[in-house]
């Protein structure tokens, strides 16, 4: 049998067509006319030696051969745009396309934004906060900052911080109010549910495990993004256990405070993903080196502060 592809023109009028199950709208779509878009399907038809269409007074329909033929042609476009999008990305030096959830991006990655900007005002930086998990070439994203253990051998991987710890903050005015551990068995306590899915967990039984302290806590208030328990907590709210990069720089600047002197730790951490082959172009590493500088020493204790790895406590 003779395979010999026909015109890519004739090809993608008729996935157009298909798709639409319109030549007028196909049409619409190519920026062609419909007599233009007719002829390409009828020279397509002529190729194959059977119609693809049978042409109805106000529609088309597609016939046994267009009906084999569709779901292949829509789905070579699909790799095609797919592979010529990846293509022109290696071209462009100036834009960056970053992911990361959300609370990392209101609590760590905005305030610091105009450092990078300053930096390199030659990349275009755009940002997408999202927890979803993205395909890098479908979704055109070139890093993502994610946070968890980490498995990603097909993937370059950069660790941006060692460890998390997580200690109970809370107001410089709650302070006199809730001045011991034990006192925390009354407080309203503040649960953050993202960090549900570690194992094992980190959340308020296991930090008063880690004081001695045996009795179950009541949380009064369970959020689904840390950053809106850390800012429940900035208004007066209540207790939150904190992660150490969220609460970083409110902690800093006096608007929460840690007064108590135990921290749980965990191994999951943040790290930088993206496409081995991406590594080297010059926004990715300028952007890769500039991140991995801000976070240097993140993780660091708190003079007199404790930690005990949550992987040491007994439940």
């Amino acid at each position: 049998m003779f395979d010999r592809l026909p015109p890519l023109t004739a090809l993608r009028a008729f996935e157009s067509a298909a798709r639409h199950l319109s030549f007028a709208k196909a049409a619409a779509e190519l920026n062609v006319t419909p007599a233009a878009l007719s002829f390409q399907i009828k020279s397509l038809e002529e190729h194959l030696g059977q119609p693809l269409f049978h042409r109805l007074n106000r529609a088309v329909r597609l016939t046994e051969a267009g009906r084999a033929l569709s779901p292949g042609a829509t789905e070579g476009f699909d790799t095609l745009t797919q592979a010529w999008r990846a293509a022109r990305r290696l071209t462009d030096t100036r834009t960056l396309n970053v992911t990361a959830g959300p609370a990392f991006t209101a609590k760590w990655l905005a305030p610091r934004l105009y450092d990078f900007a300053r930096l390199h005002p030659e990349i275009d930086l755009r940002f997408t906060a999202s927890l979803r998990l993205m395909d890098f070439d479908l979704d055109e994203i070139d890093v993502a900052i994610r946070y968890g253990y980490g498995t990603d051998t097909h993937l370059s991987a950069t660790p941006l911080s060692h460890r998390e710890w997580l200690t109970p903050v809370m107001r410089p005015d709650m302070v006199a109010q809730f001045p011991t551990p034990r006192s925390l068995l009354r407080a309203p306590l503040l649960h953050n549910a993202s960090d549900d899915f570690l194992s094992p967990r980190t959340d308020w039984p296991a930090w008063f495990r880690a004081v001695g302290i045996t009795e179950p806590p009541q949380v009064t208030t369970t959020f689904s993004q840390p950053d809106h328990a850390l800012d429940a907590a900035l208004e007066g709210a209540g207790v939150v256990l904190a992660r150490n990069t969220f609460a970083r720089r409110d902690l800093d600047q006096g608007r929460l405070v840690a007064p108590f002197g135990t921290a749980i730790s965990t191994r999951a951490h943040f790290r930088l993903l993206c496409q081995k082959a991406a590594e080297s172009r010059p926004q990715v590493r300028a952007f890769r080196d500039w991140i991995t500088n801000q976070m240097r020493g993140s993780d660091d204790l708190p003079t007199g502060m404790t930690i005990i790895p949550v992987e040491d406590l007994t439940p």
